[in-house]
């Protein structure tokens, strides 16, 4: 039987490091396996945050990638103010933290580029694929953004071909991002954006959340919602040889990932110096592991108080390394933003997180998602930015369970959330 073909509009492609370029790669790697062969278009010359050809061996050998050139303003902003490489991952100092330079580079992020710094990829690209989808017979078409200027992409291809079936993937939401109200926005820009997200849901055939709460919020806005959450892919794991843990190993508690500002588990680290400095075991036994980006004024921080000496910072690590780093831990760390409107956001790494069968100890408001996801699973738990005593108590637990050499922690339903058993539920929807 013949595949049905689908283009697939991304971002992000290895050898693009981070969570943004995984979503897409591993649903392109299973997507033939039922019945779907996907074509991938990505920019020629893309600014990436972060690269990691390790993800590379994941693309599919005969997959077609077509590219075209963009152009960015980032070379441009980073002369302006080395701090605006963190734009590009959507990162900001914030508060005290923040210069003159800073602010103006966020309010000309905010204000001129919308929705964001790629918009300029918009028209050459549909001219391109005009031409694309009509030579090629392509009848489906994904979007994933962030950058959400690709959906306009979509947007436009729509309006041109009415037959056309778009799926708009939002891997984060558009105006209800944590930073959305931090990038000083006129009354005019925000109403900008807030119109363009409105058209992009009314007009995409289905959008495609990654949260529970995300799709709700979507389907009230007016968009034919479905939640498909992010995956561990189990031939990740099968893959990588993890190093056997010596006697002298220390009770690990590692964080994967970019950690920034604006999800910084302040009670943690308090909780932690007072372990340190109360309960000499702990202190004797305990480490914590930073493999990826560290906000530098995070880490000032640390490294000024009593937790500076069990500090071990690994830097940013190739994804294979990172899931060994995850492996060779005793417990997980996740944090998302403190505010309500972020509870709909689950960090893709928890999936992989999930996958070690590690516990995970996780920050975040009230009512998360992850919170959800913790309980059904037993893979942990989740703490709000205000708690004490309970997050004690769990680390002190956690701690006990180590010295006594107990490692199974039980965790169950994990299997939904495998990258092939997700592509089958992305391939049922196109079906239909």
């Amino acid at each position: 039987m013949e595949q049905k073909k689908i283009l697939i509009i991304t971002y992000y492609w290895p050898p693009a490091g981070g969570p943004g370029v995984q979503r897409w790669l591993k649903f392109a790697k299973y997507l033939p396996d039922f019945g779907w062969k996907p074509i991938i278009y990505t920019p020629e010359n893309p600014s990436y945050p972060l690269l990691d050809e390790s993800l590379m061996k994941d693309v599919p050998e005969n997959i077609e990638v077509i590219k075209t050139k963009i152009w960015e303003p980032y070379q441009l902003a980073e002369k302006l103010n080395k701090s605006n490489k963190k734009f590009k991952a959507g990162q900001f100092d914030v508060g005290k933290n923040q210069s003159w330079k800073s602010k103006l580079s966020i309010w000309i992020r905010g204000n001129f580029f919308i929705p964001d710094a790629r918009v300029f990829w918009v028209k050459p690209s549909v001219k391109f694929l005009e031409q694309y989808l009509q030579e090629n017979q392509i009848e489906f078409v994904v979007t994933s953004g962030p950058p959400h200027s690709l959906h306009l992409i979509g947007l436009d291809l729509k309006t041109k071909f009415p037959h056309l079936k778009w799926i708009a993937d939002f891997r984060d939401p558009w105006t209800e991002i944590s930073y959305y109200k931090h990038l000083k926005l006129t009354k005019s820009a925000d109403k900008k954006h807030r119109n363009l997200e409105l058209t992009v849901f009314k007009h995409a055939d289905i959008t495609l959340a990654t949260s529970y709460t995300d799709a709700e919020n979507f389907r009230k806005a007016g968009a034919n919602a479905i939640c498909i959450t992010n995956g561990f892919d189990e031939t990740d794991s099968s893959r990588i040889k993890t190093p056997l843990k010596s006697e002298k190993t220390k009770f690990t508690l590692s964080y994967i990932g970019v950690l920034e500002q604006l999800r910084n588990p302040e009670n943690l680290w308090k909780v932690l110096e007072e372990l340190i400095r109360t309960n000499s075991t702990f202190a004797e036994n305990f480490i914590i592991k930073f493999a990826g980006r560290v906000d530098d004024k995070i880490l000032t921080t640390l490294e000024n108080s009593h937790i500076a000496n069990h500090i071990l910072n690994l830097g940013y690590l190739s994804h294979d390394k990172a899931l060994i780093e995850m492996q060779t831990s005793d417990m997980l760390l996740i944090t998302n933003f403190p505010n309500e409107s972020s509870k709909g956001i689950i960090p893709g790494k928890i999936f992989e997180y999930l996958a070690t069968g590690k516990q995970i100890i996780s920050f975040g408001p009230h009512h998360a998602d992850v919170d959800v996801i913790l309980k059904e699973t037993k893979a942990g738990k989740h703490f709000n930015y205000n708690d004490f005593e309970t997050i004690k108590l769990f680390i002190v637990e956690m701690f006990e369970r180590w010295k006594q050499g107990e490692n199974n922690q039980n965790i169950q339903n994990i299997e939904q959330f495998s990258r092939r058993n997700l592509t089958k539920k992305l391939a049922d929807i196109l079906n239909k």
